[in-house]
Parts: C-alpha cells; sequence; structure tokens
C-alpha cells in the first residue's frame, strides 16, 4: 500500500479503476450533498412566508411565533393634564395661539346661545384659582361670586344681540395686550401674582355693520388670557 504523500491527499493505487469502496463512498457523499440540498431548500421556503421571530419567542409546540403587526397595536390615547394643577410663570399671555382663538369662538358661541357653560373652558380654571386665592373658601368663592356674575352677564350680553342673535357674525375678541399689568402676591386676597389687562372688546357684525362688547378684564395662568369679569365686578 502506497503512502500518501506528507500533507496531501490518498493518491488511488489504480487511477484506471474504481474499487467496489470507493464507488460506495462516492454514492454516500453524493447522497449527503443532495439531502444537504433538500432541506436548505425547504429551510428557505419556510422561512420566506414567515416573520422572523426574535430570540427567546419560540413557543412550546416548536412552531415560529409571529411579529406583532405594528399597524394592529393599540396606542394608548394622550394625557391630559389640567394647566390649573401646574405652577404658574410669568409668560406675558398673547392672542396669537389656538387656544385664545378657540377661547373667543367659545365665549361668542356662549353669548349667542345664552348658555354661559359652554365658554367655561375659557374661564379662570377653578384648580388655578384655588392656588392664586387667599380666602377661606375660594372654591365657594369661585363658584357663587366669579361663575354666578360671568351667567348673569353672559344672559345679559345675548339680550343685547336680541332678535339678531341668529345673524350676528364674530369679528374678534381685541385684548389691549400692550395695558397688561402684572399683579404681584398680596394684592386682591391673591397668593401668586398674574398678568391683567382691562378694555378688551368682543367685536361682531350684523346685517353689515359692526358693534362691540365690553369684556371687563382678563387674567393670565401660565402664559394663556382667561376671562375672569365680563362686566364690573
Amino acid at each position: 500500500m502506497q503512502r500518501p504523500t506528507p500533507g496531501g491527499p490518498r493518491q488511488p493505487t489504480d487511477r484506471g479503476r474504481s474499487t467496489p469502496g470507493s464507488m460506495v463512498r462516492r454514492g454516500t457523499i453524493g447522497g449527503l450533498v443532495l439531502s444537504m440540498a433538500i432541506v436548505v431548500g425547504l429551510a428557505a421556503c419556510g422561512s420566506a412566508g414567515r416573520t422572523a421571530a426574535s430570540p427567546g419567542s419560540e413557543p412550546a409546540d416548536g412552531g415560529t411565533e409571529m411579529a406583532p403587526d405594528p399597524t394592529l397595536v393599540a396606542s394608548a390615547p394622550p394625557t391630559t393634564v389640567d394647566p390649573g394643577t401646574l405652577p404658574q410663570t410669568r409668560d406675558h399671555p398673547s392672542t396669537d395661539g389656538t387656544g385664545f382663538s378657540d377661547g373667543e369662538q367659545a365665549l361668542w358661541q356662549a353669548i349667542v346661545t345664552d348658555d354661559p357653560s359652554v365658554a367655561l373652558p375659557f374661564f379662570f380654571p377653578l384648580s388655578a384659582y384655588l392656588q392664586v386665592k387667599d380666602v377661606t373658601n375660594p372654591q365657594a368663592d369661585w363658584q357663587n361670586r366669579l361663575v354666578g356674575a360671568f351667567g348673569r352677564d353672559i344672559h345679559r350680553l345675548h339680550q343685547q344681540l336680541g332678535a339678531n342673535a341668529a345673524q350676528a357674525r364674530l369679528v374678534g375678541l381685541d385684548v389691549p395686550g400692550g395695558q397688561a399689568t402684572w399683579v404681584d402676591p398680596g394684592h386682591e386676597h391673591n397668593k401668586i401674582g398674574y398678568w391683567r389687562v382691562y378694555g378688551s372688546s368682543l367685536r361682531y357684525q350684523v346685517g353689515g355693520s359692526t358693534a362691540s362688547m365690553p369684556i371687563y378684564s382678563l387674567i393670565s395662568w401660565r402664559g394663556e388670557w382667561y376671562v375672569v369679569h365680563v362686566g364690573p365686578p
């Protein structure tokens, strides 16, 4: 038997013939190669129809767990925070934001429909008033004095529109922001300061003519204007 060349493959003794043993080995190797190719092909076909699972996501039955469709995952609704529960700031309020435009529309609708509750989102919030007012019962003061007067003033302005209420159209709420002043704590039984402005007016049109309604005072909370007195307190 001939020794193989060191470091090289075994050389056959007869290059012209194949021994039975070599035929068996070649057949066995060929079968293994063919079997491996079939297995790889089946695996590729199976994986093409499945979404790859993350490590550790194999279920107990040995199948592959499908990844969740991100379009079907329910998202939590946004959390709405009452601004009146947050600390006051010295940010100067403006009339440029959507909060103010929504507020003036709500105030106008309250007057047209004679329903003060429509404009309460634009009224100085109770949660902020509890922080501001240094009185025995600020909640009762807010409800009985401020909101009570607000309702009477809305009713009075609705009567001012009279039969023209359905035809009247809002032009805008004019706020003289340049005349606003910062009210320091300690004034008017207040524990916290705020911006205050007098002399705003609600302009509207009826039959091509423009008229206005006075809005006595607005005060600020965190850089937003709120109505506090429609008429004189």
